[in-house]
C-alpha cells in the first residue's frame, strides 16, 4: 500500500519513511506544501500524513483542497499543535486522524494500520489475487494454492507492485522508484536478486509461473506460459 508523507522537518521525515517501509509500506515524500498539493491530488495513495505547518502551503488548506473535489483518501494530521481548537478545525474539514508531535512510532504504525482498515475502499481492494496466489494488505499475508509463504518487506512491496500491474511490463526503472525508492543504476543487480528470491518462494514449487521476464524490458506478472 502506498502512503505519501507531507513533513517539513528532514528527521521526522526520514523517521517516517524508513519506519514505514520497514512495515511494508511503499513511501512518497513531500518537503513543502506545495509539493505535498500536488502529489496529494495527482498521486495514488492509499493514506496521507499531513503536517499542518509547511512552508509554501499549510496543511489545512491542502486538506481543504483535497476534500472540495471529492478526494477521500483517509488523512492523518501530525503536528506540534495541540489545541483543542486546532484538532476541532482538522476533523472539521475532514482529517481522519490527528496525532500530536513528539508521538512514539508504534502508535502512529497503529493508527496508520486503524485508517487503511477503515478506509473508504472496498474490502475487495485489500487483497489482490491472480491465478491461486493471494496477497492480503491489511494482515500481510502471502499464500499460494493455500500454503502461507513468508516474504520480506521488500518482496511484499515488489509482489505488490507486480500484482497491481499484472499484465504490464514494468521496466526495472520503475521497479527501483516505487520500491527501493531510488533512481536505476545498470550495473546494480539488486532488482534482479529480488525477482529471483521473489521467484523462489511462490513459482519454483507452482503452476502456472506468474513472474516473467521480458528480454530487454524488465518483468511483468502473468499467468500465461508463453511471453
Amino acid at each position: 500500500m502506498k502512503i505519501l508523507i507531507v513533513e517539513d522537518e528532514a528527521k521526522i521525515r526520514e523517521y517516517l519513511r524508513q519506519g514505514l517501509t520497514e512495515a511494508g509500506f511503499v513511501v512518497d515524500l513531500a518537503r513543502n506544501g506545495l509539493d505535498g498539493h500536488h502529489l496529494a491530488m495527482t498521486g495514488a495513495y492509499d493514506l496521507i500524513i499531513l503536517d499542518v505547518l509547511l512552508p509554501d502551503l499549510d496543511g489545512w488548506r491542502i486538506l481543504r483542497a483535497l476534500r472540495e473535489v471529492g478526494h477521500k483518501v483517509p488523512v492523518l494530521f501530525l503536528t506540534a499543535r495541540d489545541s483543542v481548537d486546532d484538532r476541532v478545525k482538522g476533523l472539521e474539514l475532514g482529517a481522519d486522524d490527528y496525532l500530536v508531535k513528539p508521538f512514539a512510532f508504534a502508535e502512529l504504525l497503529a493508527r496508520v494500520r486503524t485508517l487503511l482498515r477503515r478506509g473508504t475502499a472496498p474490502a475487495t481492494d485489500t487483497t489482490l489475487k491472480v491465478a491461486d496466489l493471494e496477497l492480503d494488505l491489511m494482515r500481510r499475508r502471502i499464500t499460494r494454492a493455500g500454503r502461507r509463504i513468508q516474504l520480506t518487506a521488500k518482496e511484499f512491496a515488489l509482489l505488490e507492485l507486480l500484482l497491481r500491474h499484472r499484465d504490464e511490463v514494468l521496466p526495472r526503472s520503475l521497479i527501483a522508484s516505487q520500491v527501493w525508492d531510488m533512481n536505476f543504476d545498470s550495473d546494480t543487480n539488486v532488482i534482479d536478486v529480488a525477482i529471483r528470491r521473489l521467484r523462489a518462494k511462490i513459482d519454483d514449487d507452482f503452476e502456472p509461473k506468474l513472474i516473467h521476464t521480458v528480454r530487454g524490458m524488465g518483468y511483468m506478472l502473468d499467468t500465461s506460459s508463453e511471453i
